[in-house]
């Protein structure tokens, strides 16, 4: 990746705790383990270029759409900053230009096209771009012949954009369509968490869907729904094992192995 992307997800410091285990943990040995906890398994929430780095075979990856940038087209305006004073400040903080990341791959040898959402990036929420560059994604992979993967982690849509935000909805589902009718699978990823717009389109059309071990998944949140049906929810609602038990998902796969289990899913369709 070009050095002025480098991804800076990492906090400082040399430990860890983690939340599932209450364990210490070496940063170092977390990160051997793909960011999981080396003692029960809990699953790190990952920036973008770390995604990549963990999927894609070294050197393979060529990114497409760098330059698709947001604008504030609305001039959104609120607690004194504009969208755009945001979006800056937000660049400088993370050291890339949006929420999704997209490009050229080669996973286990196959090639593909990866995109991925970052939800340390105004909680992954997908505006203009993030809708353009998923659809960008699809539509290139149409056009090569090529699978297309993508990994989401999102909170929703980008309410600084307003109904152009909504529009991404109908943009992807229908990307998926037109990918769809080239005959290369669509491999949708969920992670922690994927919500809102993002699962109500492009997220829950992949034609296999992998999940990430305990990766909330939904619509609305647990809060909100509960509050609106005044009624207890079920143990582990909107978890990925809860989604599996209800057929929502294809596979739950740990995080080690998930590079290997989609380059496998690719391989039954060359």
């Amino acid at each position: 990746m070009p050095p002025s992307r480098a991804r800076k997800e990492s906090p400082p410091g040399l430990w860890l705790k983690c939340d599932g285990c209450a364990a210490m943990l070496y940063k170092s040995k977390v990160e051997e383990k793909l960011d999981t906890c080396p003692e029960c398994g809990e699953h790190f929430r990952v920036g973008g270029w770390r995604r990549i780095e963990i999927t894609a075979d070294p050197g393979s990856f060529e990114e497409i759409g760098f330059d698709i940038l947001a604008t504030d087209p609305l001039r959104f305006h609120v607690d004194g900053k504009s969208y755009a004073e945001r979006l800056q400040q937000e660049r400088k903080r993370k050291g890339t230009d949006e929420a999704c990341i997209a490009g050229f791959c080669a996973i286990q040898g196959i090639r593909a096209v990866l995109a991925v959402l970052d939800f340390s990036f105004f909680g992954g929420s997908m505006g203009t771009v993030v809708g353009e560059k998923v659809a960008l994604s699809l539509e290139t992979a149409r056009e090569r012949d090529l699978p297309c993967v993508i990994f989401s982690s999102s909170g929703g849509a980008r309410m600084h954009e307003g109904a152009l935000s909504l529009m991404q909805l109908a943009k992807t589902t229908a990307a998926v369509h037109h990918h769809r009718a080239g005959g290369r699978p669509f491999v949708s990823v969920l992670t922690d968490p994927t919500t809102g717009g993002v699962t109500a389109s492009f997220a829950a059309l992949g034609d296999v869907i992998l999940a990430e071990p305990k990766a909330l998944i939904g619509f609305a949140g647990p809060r909100v729904i509960q509050e609106t049906i005044r009624s207890e929810l079920p143990p582990g609602f909107q978890r990925s094992e809860f989604l599996l038990q209800k057929g929502f998902l294809d596979r739950i796969v740990h995080r080690l192995q998930m590079r290997e289990e989609i380059a496998r899913i690719l391989e039954y369709c060359l």
